[in-house]
């Protein structure tokens, strides 16, 4: 079944679960959907040139609000002709409101509802965002998909003050609606604005934030506040509680996840969009994905395997290196094993989404989803077992 607004297109549907293919419509380009944004939180993904990145098959990248504030500041990247010109990126741009970032610097920060003041983590200099400062600055890097302002709070916060952040959060929106609808009156083109659902771990929290931003005039919904310290299992119950809120019409966005596993698990349940710095991270400390778990390639073992790390990849790493050269690179310490590294991760998450993707498309989701837990995290049983008992409990349910 195909569902169409102004700027996103369902155009598949799983039978049994909440599974769907889609495509986003920025100005830039469509994304098809389910969709992993690689993080260049400075306008770079570490290690990488914007072209190898496009390589990977990634058609969108995130961009960090609050790092480009501080650097190399608004007034350069205008000067460049936004952040899309200044890194030679030529397809869309999501960038995130700075809210997480802000939130993680505790005593630095104080926030009060006309919005959130700050020190820089980098020379103590004094800030101030707001959900109008925060729209336009992202509007001044021409981003394709900003996000508002919104306030989290964290995994231990008391449930009181993870309430009062969450009904913050939506009077911001409400303040990001009016002053977007100015802007595009104005003619400043800003872009889609999605709104942030938070909620704390309280599931009741959750729905009945997510039905409030529902209600708001946005091109998309983002559910923020997770992968913040919780368990896995708590982590699908809060998503589930903000998604059960959530219209199906506008595309679903989970905020920092991007381990391969639960991005399954989040597709599973209606997602359509993940970024996460995971991917890249572990790649510059030599963990690189397969289809049978994370794998260390530093390991001993790699020493002397004069073949391709996997056979079955079709990255540039794969193609053209050994495993026992990308294993030399990362003992001798070179700067080319985490970029070959992070290369790899990267167009393995892009094969799975294409997996994906097909696999809603054929209706064989299900039996895909077994076929990839059957393999994946073979070296760590634990998260196996965990992850098919959410499997099997989500698959009750519905």
């Amino acid at each position: 079944m195909t569902q169409v607004t102004n700027t996103f297109t369902i155009t598949a549907t799983d039978d049994t679960t909440s599974a769907r293919t889609g495509v986003l419509h920025t100005r830039r380009g469509d994304v098809e959907t389910p969709a992993f944004m690689p993080v260049g939180t400075q306008a770079a993904v570490k290690t990488m040139t914007a072209e190898e990145v496009r390589q990977t098959g990634a058609q969108i990248i995130l961009a960090n609000t609050y790092h480009l504030l501080l650097r190399p500041g608004p007034e350069i990247i205008s000067q460049a002709g936004g952040v899309h010109q200044f890194m030679s990126w030529d397809g869309p741009i999501l960038t995130d409101s700075g809210g997480f970032q802000v939130f993680s610097l505790a005593s630095m920060r104080k926030v009060r509802e006309r919005g959130v003041e700050f020190r820089s983590h980098i020379d103590g200099r004094k800030y101030e965002l707001t959900p109008e400062s925060v729209l336009e600055l992202q509007t001044g890097y021409q981003s394709d998909v900003i996000m508002p302002l919104d306030e989290l709070a964290g995994y231990d916060a008391d449930p009181g003050d993870q309430l009062g952040a969450a009904t913050r959060t939506i009077r911001w929106l409400d303040r990001s609606v009016t002053h977007h609808r100015k802007l595009v009156e104005d003619g400043r083109d800003p872009g889609m604005l999605f709104g942030i659902t938070q909620g704390g771990f309280d599931p009741s929290v959750r729905t009945r934030q997510a039905k409030e931003t529902a209600e708001r005039s946005v091109d998309g919904f983002s559910i923020g506040g997770l992968s913040v310290g919780e368990t896995k299992q708590e982590l699908f119950e809060m998503l589930d509680a903000s998604l059960e809120g959530l219209p199906p019409d506008r595309p679903h966005y989970l905020m920092g996840v991007g381990s391969p596993e639960d991005i399954w698990m989040a597709v599973f349940r209606g997602v359509d969009m993940f970024d996460c710095v995971h991917p890249t991270r572990v790649a510059r400390r030599g963990a690189l994905f397969t289809l049978d778990g994370r794998v260390n390639i530093p390991a001993g073992r790699f020493r002397d395997v004069f073949e391709p790390f996997d056979s079955t990849c079709d990255c540039l790493m794969c193609q053209n290196y050994t495993a026992a050269y990308v294993h030399h690179l990362f003992r001798a310490g070179e700067m080319l094993a985490q970029r070959l590294a992070s290369i790899h991760n990267l167009r393995f998450l892009r094969n799975m989404m294409v997996q994906i993707r097909e696999a809603i498309t054929s209706g064989s989701f299900e039996a895909a989803h077994d076929e990839f837990l059957a393999r994946y995290a073979r070296v760590d049983e634990r998260v196996t077992q965990e992850q098919r008992q959410l499997w099997l409990e989500s698959r009750a349910r519905t």
